[in-house]
């Protein structure tokens, strides 16, 4: 509530001073003393419509954005970063450690994602190192690569934080695949380096994790073309999922994966790809389970439930028939492997592995989307192919 009463800071400097001294008196007087403001009766827009692990509140000279949860099983925890203009004062409440200049001027990245986003923007240049280079797909950014404009800084333990600190960018932008990241994240941190987490990858609307352009939008103070970028995703979006919602008569059910030994990772019906499914006027076979992780089952209650699949899609490494009975050959009994009825997400691959469905599909989830229900209804958009998805033979 305290930062309700600062957003008018600028304009009334005296008066709010005098209350940001007898707030913080009282509050450090008795711990949990609050002053309360009477809220505007017009409450602005939410900035975030879809995203559920992403907020942005804009105030006078400032945004702050807050990272909610930003990895797998994470609970009640939020990053906050305040964005303030290079030539702005930065108000005496705020942090400095919790302070990102804008625009940034260089970043380092961890994942594909978050290279589109900012290509989006037209701030690739920004770009100085990234972790995995090697699964970048982007033909101009594998140049930048190979001219050595862009750099190989590692992974986890084995980054290299002499190359980070010698590159000297503006933050780090990461992704946290469990509470282990906060290791070397941390080490990142006591040696002075901004480090923003993105957990776009976690966002289980596809809207929602497209909607993350809206915080590359704020660091790069771009956010009048962020949002514009993402309305057209959204609008296609709703406009082809009423299409299908509209013209598909069938709810095909579909079955996902690979199993690994005698494990299968299943995706859960709360996932970014079961609301894809859904959305594409299919079944998806656990569209009922509920889980922030994927599922590990066994094989054979899999190959049982999988019976009733009608089509089998994002078969992992498997790009023929022969790599999927290679894994078990009992998987040939499967009706959908049988009908042919198999398909991969992989048509748009480089020979580094970098997956275009990956990188650049995070802003085209409505190319997905129309892929996907072109698979499971034929004749739906008869004058359209595949984009992302390719058939296994």
């Amino acid at each position: 509530m305290i930062i309700t009463v600062f957003r008018g800071y600028f304009l009334h400097r005296q008066l709010f001073c005098q209350l940001i001294c007898i707030s913080f008196f009282l509050f450090s007087c008795t711990g949990n003393t609050t002053i309360t403001v009477e809220k505007s009766k017009t409450a602005e827009k939410p900035i975030i419509s879809y995203a559920k692990r992403l907020n942005i509140e804009c105030s006078d000279g400032y945004s702050q954005i807050s990272i909610i949860n930003p990895w797998q099983g994470a609970r009640d925890i939020v990053q906050k970063w305040y964005l303030i203009p290079a030539d702005k004062i930065i108000p005496s409440f705020i942090d400095r450690s919790e302070v990102i200049h804008v625009p940034i001027k260089k970043i380092i990245c961890m994942s594909t994602t978050h290279l589109s986003m900012i290509s989006a923007l037209e701030e690739k240049g920004s770009v100085v190192g990234f972790s995995g280079t090697r699964f970048i797909y982007a033909g101009d950014l594998v140049q930048k690569v190979r001219k050595g404009e862009i750099l190989e800084t590692g992974y986890e333990d084995n980054l290299n934080k002499e190359l980070i600190l010698k590159l000297d960018p503006d933050l780090v932008m990461v992704y946290g695949i469990g509470s282990e990241s906060a290791g070397y994240i941390g080490k990142l941190k006591e040696m002075g380096v901004k480090v923003v987490y993105n957990a776009d990858y976690l966002e289980t609307n596809p809207l929602g994790k497209a909607e993350w352009i809206k915080l590359i939008g704020a660091l790069y103070a771009k956010e009048k073309k962020a949002d514009s970028i993402f309305k057209t995703i959204e609008n296609e979006y709703n406009r082809l999922k009423l299409f299908i919602k509209v013209n598909a008569t069938e709810k095909p059910r579909v079955l996902l994966g690979l199993p690994f030994k005698d494990t299968w990772y299943i995706s859960p019906g709360n996932s970014y790809i079961s609301e894809l499914i859904r959305d594409a006027g299919g079944e998806y076979l656990w569209q009922n389970t509920e889980s922030s992780v994927s599922m590990p089952i066994g094989l054979e209650n899999v190959f049982l439930k999988a019976l009733k699949a009608d089509y089998w899609l994002n078969t992992g490494s498997a790009n023929t028939r022969d790599d999927i009975l290679s894994i078990d050959p009992r998987l040939a009994r499967l009706p959908c492997f049988k009908s042919g009825n198999l398909f991969n997400n992989n048509k748009r691959t480089n020979a580094d592995d970098g997956n275009d469905y990956w990188e650049g599909g995070c802003l085209k989830p409505y190319i997905i989307l129309r892929d996907i229900a072109s698979i499971l209804h034929p004749g739906l958009f008869p004058e359209g192919e595949l984009v992302y998805y390719k058939k296994v033979n």
